[in-house]
């Protein structure tokens, strides 16, 4: 049985004070709340008052990103290390964003993934197509790309270290959402490709979590579906009641 995952990623949002209020309000809410694995992945600068704050709770801390080396001459770069040092147990990579706006590819994705695994990190490794890709029916070579390229020279043990979230670009802070059955058809040719890269067991085992504008009103439905394991949530993320609300039904 595959525990979900209710992801919160802030972006670029929140100073330390607007950070530790909404933590503040997140933690009583779902302080009872079982059955379901809660992250919250604040921005660079505020992980260290976060993680304090969420000390002993049931809610884990992840970055948005890391680089792929320890240490050396990268300006304005941070390592898993650095991340693990801050209290992080989790990191995402490869998010759209980072690929649309900061040059990420599948080659750097890969590399971020091999460090922050062997670092100790659980690695949210976001996957997705543009609009423009799937009017073209290019969904599927898209993902399977991703997915392929991504955790190239993985090994199965490896593997346990990845948490999947599909991300259709075109869903992601524009208020649209893909169907249900979308969501449903994506996920399970993920979890078909895991199967062919790895074998049944290793599919069956991988959590797969869809992304793009998850509300309290959606989460249900999509939850519902046989191969979406939880979800990871932009917009919603960053009020503590839509949070809570999408963590309990996200079960």
């Amino acid at each position: 049985m595959r525990t979900p995952v209710i992801a919160g990623n802030w972006k670029l949002y929140k100073t330390a004070g607007q950070a530790l209020e909404l933590v503040g309000g997140l933690l009583p809410l779902v302080a009872q709340t079982k059955g379901v694995e809660i992250v919250v992945a604040p921005v660079f600068t505020v992980l260290g008052k976060v993680a304090e704050a969420l000390a002993g709770s049931n809610i884990h801390l992840s970055a948005q990103d890391c680089f792929w080396e320890e240490e050396g001459a990268f300006t304005g770069e941070i390592s898993s290390t650095m991340l693990i040092d801050a209290g992080c147990s989790h990191v995402i990579i490869g998010h759209s964003e980072r690929r649309q706006f900061f040059g990420e590819t599948d080659a750097t994705v890969n590399k971020k993934i091999k460090a922050a695994i062997k670092a100790g990190l659980t690695v949210l490794f976001c996957i997705g197509e543009t609009l423009q890709e799937r009017e073209g029916d290019q969904t599927f070579d898209v993902l399977r790309r991703q997915v392929t390229q991504g955790l190239r020279d993985l090994s199965q043990e490896q593997l346990k270290k990845v948490i999947i979230a599909y991300e259709p670009v075109w869903a992601i802070g524009t208020g649209k959402t893909a169907t249900d059955s979308q969501a449903q058809e994506a996920h399970q040719f993920i979890r078909g490709v895991i199967a062919g890269l790895y074998d049944k067991d290793a599919a069956e085992e991988m959590r797969i979590l869809y992304g793009g504008s998850v509300k309290p009103e959606n989460i249900g439905g999509l939850m519902a579906q046989a191969d979406i394991d939880g979800a990871l949530v932009g917009g919603a993320s960053l009020k503590a009641d839509s949070f809570a609300a999408i963590a309990k039904l996200g079960k």
